[in-house]
């Protein structure tokens, strides 16, 4: 990370939902994704990434809306790099909210975005209110009114579905190859070993894989496990113990994938995460 760049996350304690003001100039962080929805707004230059097989430009004042798995990146074209604001939202956390905040809200179904770049400034301010109001540590009742508010502005962008399992329009062997991954997701798994387990050679196992889910297999496989590696930092994992649990070959060698993910180290976002003061911003 160079000495312009900085990331600012944080964690509310009683509501649960990580608070993120980061800025970032020339490449910001590889391919990744989170197990939460992603609502923020570009405050200052253009964030472009690339999202579901589509080239983004955010400028001032559009809202990125991404969904759980939604893989992305980030970087910036301009010499003056971008500035931004989000809300990372559990799944379980939003759908209950939204079906508390309106009787019409279906039953089954997690919240889907059509399209993951808006221009609605309704929105954008809605976000921001949230995350003034969780991190100025705002009385309850104005923090609940933010987020009503942001429920209001951000059902207009949503539709509903029930999330599949399976995808037909995916070929068997990308399903089976990313069952077993999940399912190995602590195993030292080689490619020659799972593409066996899938009947295919490895050359075609990755083009398919690929071609599904937008990462080969060996970077599906570690996005998993900083997924996984998240969350145990914000429940006070040393970095260390993590590193060592999910297969990585030590501290280091996760916090490189870390940094290059999320755009911060392992042992910055625990402390962000578990409100132990950090020494100085710098220090990321």
């Amino acid at each position: 990370m160079t000495a312009h760049n900085w990331v600012d996350l944080r964690q509310h304690e009683h509501a649960g939902i990580e608070t993120l003001r980061a800025h970032f100039e020339g490449h910001a962080y590889d391919p990744h994704w989170h197990d939460a929805y992603l609502l923020g707004f570009t405050e200052q230059g253009v964030q472009q990434f690339e999202c579901r097989r589509a080239r983004q430009h955010s400028t001032p004042g559009n809202v990125f809306m991404l969904e759980p798995g939604d893989i992305h990146d980030g970087h910036a074209p301009s010499d003056r790099g971008f500035t931004y604001s989000m809300l990372y939202l559990k799944p379980d956390w939003l759908a209950l909210e939204l079906r508390a905040w309106s009787d019409e809200v279906p039953a089954t179904g997690e919240p889907h975005f059509p399209t993951t770049l808006t221009e609605d400034n309704g929105l954008a301010t809605a976000i921001a209110r949230v995350v003034h109001a969780l991190r100025d540590e705002e009385p309850r009742v104005v923090r609940q009114g933010a987020i009503d508010g942001l429920l209001e502005h951000v059902s207009g962008h949503l539709s509903w579905r029930l999330r599949l399992a399976y995808d037909p329009r995916i070929p068997s062997v990308a399903h089976r190859a990313r069952d077993y991954l999940h399912a190995h997701l602590y195993d030292d798994i080689g490619l020659d070993e799972l593409a066996t387990i899938c009947g295919v050679d490895r050359f075609r196992l990755s083009r398919v894989f690929k071609a599904s889910f937008g990462l080969a297999p060996h970077a599906y496989l570690i996005q998993l496990r900083l997924t996984r590696a998240r969350q145990w930092l914000a429940q006070g994992t040393p970095p260390a113990e993590v590193a060592h649990k999910l297969g990585f070959a030590d501290q280091s060698h996760l916090g490189r994938w870390f940094r290059r993910a999320y755009g911060l180290t392992p042992a910055h976002y625990g402390k962000r995460c578990t409100n132990v003061p950090d020494f100085a911003s710098n220090n990321l």
